[in-house]
């Protein structure tokens, strides 16, 4: 276990926010599979996280996504992407290449991220986020996956000066609406004060609208939307004050957003935001974390979501915290509700798990593998995760251990 001091951050839960909260949990219990897990019991100092490996010779594969007949897609950095299938392996060639489109220059350029359209099994339809030739410009897009010359640019985002924070997660909401994750502008101290500026959406997540289009737009805008009638801001902002939200998840069972946001140097940090907080800010840059990081971008009267956790990331083995996604498998119904998440450097397995009234329970349960850098669930909600430079494809399951005496106490 490590000997560096982690905290989940303080949590202020209003009694509104607690009877909305059981409200959502009854609504989405009666909106689930008969007979799925109910959420674990166990504390969370009684889980570990196992890896075995399943496939390797993957070329920097840095986004997986689930299909419904099985396969795991995944994206390697350079364009390409690759399909696994737990009962045939990790196809010889590419599914799909987008290596003509994608810039790739610099550490954190390429094609970032994946996820399949609702309807995938009838249209084949992928969407995709990635850094666009010749500049590298943050680019959305759609494509059938048997027809990548009909790629469709939905919408993009200048980004050429610097190469790093970029993004890049794609989702779908059980809103039916497409989540997609973008950095500050990168370099250092957001240099472009982006993250507090609803003029952009550098620094943001966005939620749009796929299945229409509005105007000269292939996508329209969600009428509940938190800035739509804000003069001067991005109607398509869901959440800002982010500094590079590299991967978020929608918890399908209450469309909830789990978001981690890599620090500057001094913590890294994960945040939990409810369908109801469209609008959050999140902090970056007035804030890194819980700590305020730039007095001059802080605005009197305005409201900071705080993380529901967050960890040391100043002289530490760690560097860049990986989100990961809530386990809605069956295969251990003890950590059924839980999110996990890791670190690209410290490789620990962070789980987090809200309590039943308010407040988030909070453990490392062991390591990934090397360098992940996506932690993501199959078809059944099992989970897998990828690492960067050996290039490596892991199973991640859990299992029920005994906790070690310790004079403190693990969760607080």
């Amino acid at each position: 276990m490590s000997r560096r001091r982690w905290r989940p951050a303080p949590t202020l839960a209003g009694l509104l926010v607690l009877v909305l909260s059981a409200l959502l949990s009854a609504s989405a219990a009666g909106t689930a599979t008969a007979g799925a897990p109910r959420p674990g019991k166990v504390p969370l100092t009684e889980l570990t996280v196992v890896a075995e490996q399943v496939a390797f010779g993957l070329q920097r594969p840095i986004a997986l996504t689930g299909l419904p007949d099985g396969r795991m897609l995944i994206a390697e950095k350079n364009g390409t992407v690759r399909a696994y299938h737990p009962d045939t392996g990790l196809a010889a060639e590419p599914v799909l290449d987008l290596t003509a489109r994608v810039d790739t220059s610099g550490n954190e350029r390429g094609l970032l991220g994946i996820t399949p359209a609702p309807d995938f099994a009838r249209t084949g339809m992928l969407y995709v986020a990635y850094t666009s030739l010749p500049d590298g410009a943050l680019t959305l897009a759609r494509l059938p996956i048997s027809a990548p010359a009909r790629l469709q640019v939905l919408l993009t985002q200048e980004h050429a000066e610097y190469n790093n924070h970029n993004g890049g997660q794609v989702a779908f909401g059980r809103d039916g609406y497409l989540y997609w994750s973008l950095g500050d502008g990168g370099h250092a101290n957001d240099p472009y004060k982006a993250g507090q500026d609803l003029g952009t959406l550098l620094g943001k997540i966005v939620r749009i609208d796929v299945n229409r289009s509005c105007g000269a737009k292939p996508y329209c805008v969600p009428r509940d939307n938190p800035f739509v009638r804000t003069p001067g801001a991005r109607p398509e902002i869901w959440l800002y004050g982010l500094r590079n939200p590299w991967r978020f998840s929608v918890d399908k069972l209450d469309n909830s957003l789990w978001i981690g946001d890599v620090g500057q140097g001094l913590v890294e940090e994960i945040n939990h935001i409810r369908p109801w907080q469209g609008g959050a800010n999140l902090g970056w840059s007035c804030r890194e974390g819980t700590p305020v990081f730039d007095p001059e971008q802080c605005r009197p009267g305005v409201k900071y979501t705080d993380p529901v956790f967050e960890y040391e990331h100043y002289m530490t083995e760690s560097c860049s915290v990986t989100g990961g996604v809530v386990y809605r498998g069956s295969a251990t119904p003890e950590a059924w509700g839980t999110y996990i998440a890791s670190d690209y450097c410290s490789t620990l397995a962070f789980a987090v798990r809200p309590k039943p009234w308010g407040g988030y329970e909070s453990a490392i349960i062991g390591n990934f593998p090397i360098q992940p850098t996506a932690i993501d669930a199959d078809v059944h909600g099992e989970l897998y995760a990828l690492s960067d430079l050996p290039g490596w494809l892991s199973r991640i399951r859990f299992e029920r251990v005994q906790p070690a005496p310790s004079s403190e106490p693990a969760n607080r």
